[in-house]
């Protein structure tokens, strides 16, 4: 089987290239002794990603209840379930873990560390701590810290962080000092339960920039990345890997040209390639993609996905588009790979050819 067999649209994803964005995140991690790398998988929601990820069933992230359930049942059992919890799920993790995971939950809040702490079942909790992305969390300061590690006990597992707001820069020094003030917050957050008489065994942090970039991480227990595995047009910009290394891309046909307006269109519109636009503040504004060719090579120069709508994406470029027949195929690589992937349900996967070696599924849902 070819790319020239596969149904468009569909995922496109090359191992060589997967392969060599997890070996450079797992070099930058090593660079800290003892620093353990849970990858997220809330980007990849596969199990063979996860098997090139997370080698032996090491520890994983992950962000729906349907992920845990999936890769629990695969094998990975140390799981950090790393969106805030609410009472009506508690049952299901602690279904989980009476099967044999140990999937942990976070939380920032004084009720929902009570009702943890009460439950019957077997759940641990880590603290959310808020380093400065203003997302989620509490301040390493607010004295909130050490009430909800008393009400969570013997249930609290540790503290944990998201930096977020890195990607609001543009170079690794940038992205370094962003990773030093997170290692900051979450260790003096640890070092306040601890003073407290408080258990903390993990202290957990991250972002794929900072997690490459970081120049310290002592105190840290282990570093949470998860888009740097397949990469996108983003993340190119914000020194996370460059932009031919993005392992993931979108297979279209092209459907539709007009020579007047130099445009083509292809059959992958929004809900195959997402209507994220983070690259709009960025640097270079890649539209709703990078259009390739059908190996996934630049041989459109800059032509973009200018406009998505549901099931159509139009091309535009500044140099005259060649006359492509309809049916052709071409590739595009995504603004924000986490939200193209989510439309998709498996990965076709490709090594640098048009051969298909691999079909992988994915969990989706929640």
């Amino acid at each position: 089987m070819t790319l020239d067999d596969l149904p468009t649209p569909c995922l496109v994803l090359d191992l060589g290239l997967l392969r060599r964005n997890l070996a450079a995140m797992q070099a930058a991690v090593d660079r800290h002794p003892g620093l353990v790398l849970r990858p997220h998988l809330k980007t990849a929601k596969s199990r063979e990603v996860a098997r090139l990820a997370s080698p032996d069933f090491g520890p994983v992230t992950v962000s729906t209840l349907a992920e845990a359930r999936y890769f629990a049942e695969a094998g990975w059992r140390d799981q950090i379930y790393a969106v805030g919890i609410v009472p009506a799920k508690l049952d299901a993790v602690a279904a989980l873990n009476e099967a044999g995971a140990a999937v942990k939950v976070i939380t920032d809040d004084l009720d929902m560390a009570r009702a943890i702490a009460l439950h019957p079942g077997p759940i641990e909790a880590l603290i959310e701590v808020d380093v400065g992305e203003g997302r989620g969390g509490i301040a390493p300061e607010d004295p909130l810290l050490e009430a909800i590690g008393a009400a969570l006990g013997p249930r609290l597992a540790g503290v944990l962080s998201h930096s977020g707001h890195s990607y609001n820069g543009r170079s690794p020094e940038a992205m370094a000092e962003v990773a030093e003030a997170e290692r900051l917050g979450i260790t003096a957050a640890a070092a306040r339960l601890r003073a407290a008489g408080l258990p903390v065994r993990i202290v957990s942090l991250g972002s794929s920039p900072t997690a490459l970039h970081a120049r310290r991480m002592d105190g840290v227990t282990d570093v949470r990345a998860g888009v740097y595995m397949f990469g996108d047009l983003f993340q190119a910009q914000l020194a996370t890997h460059a932009v031919e290394d993005i392992a993931l891309t979108v297979l279209a046909s092209v459907i539709g040209r007009s020579e007047a307006r130099n445009t083509l269109l292809l059959d992958a519109g929004a809900l195959a390639l997402s209507k994220d636009r983070s690259t709009q503040a960025a640097p270079r504004d890649y539209g709703f993609g990078l259009v390739l060719d059908r190996l996934g090579r630049p041989s459109l120069g800059e032509a973009i996905v200018a406009r998505a709508y549901q099931e159509h994406g139009e091309v535009r470029n500044d140099a005259p588009l060649p006359a492509l027949p309809l049916g052709t195929r071409l590739r595009v690589a995504p603004n924000h790979c986490c939200l193209t992937a989510a439309a998709h349900d498996r990965y076709y996967v490709v090594d640098g050819n048009a051969q298909v070696i691999a079909v992988w599924d994915r969990v989706n849902g929640w």
